[in-house]
């Protein structure tokens, strides 16, 4: 994925950011915004999460723009390691709640009709499918294919995101990629 911006202009917005300037902040959320989302949906194959978590990764962001130093410049990295922690702790409250719910918690969720809601439906199901054969990954692994695959990363904003050198997330990407081949999960994802 191309970024909209070169990583000099993010720095420069940035350094704008850390004085309290919201119009530069403005300018960071409105070029990182998709990516971010996206990035969210593939992780979670629910639209209404990823919304949730892209707000709360650039209210983050905010809270913490005085401590935070850009990756080469660009906010992205710093962005989509953000997004994948609050992933993680999604993910882990929403297993926590599934394991209630299978307890016999009574579902308090309404459906909400809206306009679309076959194409919202559809394109939850294939992500799903795609999440189910990545979480037969190691940990490390499924990181790796988000920030690469999910996020179309480079390595090196890859690297920088997940904290690791780039050979780790070359070699991780490798075995993830060697993983899923051999996965009978790829069958059912072809069939969506």
């Amino acid at each position: 994925m191309e970024l909209v911006d070169s990583p000099v202009l993010d720095q420069a917005l940035w350094d704008r950011c850390v004085t309290g300037d919201r119009d530069a902040f403005s300018e960071i959320f409105r070029r990182h915004r998709d990516l971010v989302y996206n990035y969210c949906f593939r992780r979670t194959a629910s639209w209404d999460a990823a919304e949730d978590l892209t707000s709360t990764v650039f209210l983050e962001v905010w809270r913490t723009r005085k401590a935070l130093i850009l990756e080469g410049g660009s906010a992205a990295p710093w962005l989509i390691g953000t997004a994948s922690n609050l992933v993680r702790s999604r993910l882990r409250s929403a297993a926590r709640r599934s394991e209630t719910e299978r307890r016999g918690a009574p579902d308090e969720r309404l459906d909400d009709l809206a306009d679309g809601i076959a194409d919202r439906v559809d394109a939850e199901r294939r992500m799903a499918a795609v999440l189910e054969a990545v979480r037969d990954l190691s940990q490390a692994e499924q990181e790796v294919v988000a920030a690469c695959v999910f996020a179309e990363m480079d390595y090196a904003s890859a690297a920088a995101a997940l904290g690791v050198a780039v050979g780790t997330v070359r070699s991780r990407l490798s075995r993830a990629r060697a993983h899923l081949l051999g996965s009978s999960r790829i069958g059912k994802i072809e069939e969506v």
